[in-house]
């Protein structure tokens, strides 16, 4: 079957089903697709994405734990709707771009060296950063239901994710990879996520 992500230049599918496979290959194929599936420039399918696994964590979080769901008026139905959507509007793009911020200043960190004076290793730009976080998100989408080893588990996977990403786009050695990896991961997916809470619930 041919892959989504085997010409990603010039734009790559969009819709439900493409968000569907794209999906599935960042879960199963995940260096195939940051090796195929990041293009330079090509930030909209990566935010889409973003903003899809957050909404499928949104809703999950609202239909398996109702009483999350703050009382913006007196209709639980309505206050859940605005929930929802204020997460996919306003929440989901700011944290992808606070995310990639966090994570492109950690690439150049990571990116120093010092040959006959500070250099910077050749890496991929800011726009494969910023996909690379939206994609490695992938897990997060299962994680809505307030079960904090399930949120553990998939936070987990979702930084294994990241790393594998940054080495595959900025050519990162393995320490270079954790230096440039680890603080978009936990800001990301340990605070936006809730990771980190779900890690506190579980050691009491």
């Amino acid at each position: 079957m041919t892959s989504w992500i085997e010409a990603p230049e010039g734009g790559r599918a969009r819709g439900a089903r493409a968000l569907a496979r794209a999906w599935v290959e960042a879960l199963i194929r995940p260096r195939r697709l940051f090796a195929n599936g990041v293009a330079p420039g090509d930030q909209a399918p990566a935010l889409t994405f973003a903003v899809a696994v957050a909404a499928a964590y949104a809703l999950g979080w609202i239909v398996s734990d109702p009483g999350v769901v703050p009382g913006v008026v007196a209709s639980v139905p309505v206050s859940a709707a605005i929930a929802f959507l204020v997460v996919v509007v306003l929440v989901a793009p700011v944290g992808l771009h606070l995310t990639a911020a966090v994570a492109t200043l950690s690439v150049i960190l990571a990116s120093v060296e010092y040959d006959d004076g500070i250099a910077l290793r050749d890496r991929g730009g800011v726009s494969e950063t910023v996909q690379v976080v939206a994609y490695a998100s992938s897990p997060m989408a299962m994680a809505g239901p307030p079960i904090p080893a399930l949120r553990v588990v998939c936070g987990a996977y979702a930084a294994v994710l990241l790393l594998a990403g940054f080495r595959t786009v900025h050519g990162t050695t393995p320490l270079r990879t954790l230096v440039a990896g680890l603080p978009p991961a936990l800001l990301g997916y340990g605070v936006g996520y809730r990771v980190v809470a779900a890690v506190r619930s579980l050691i009491g």
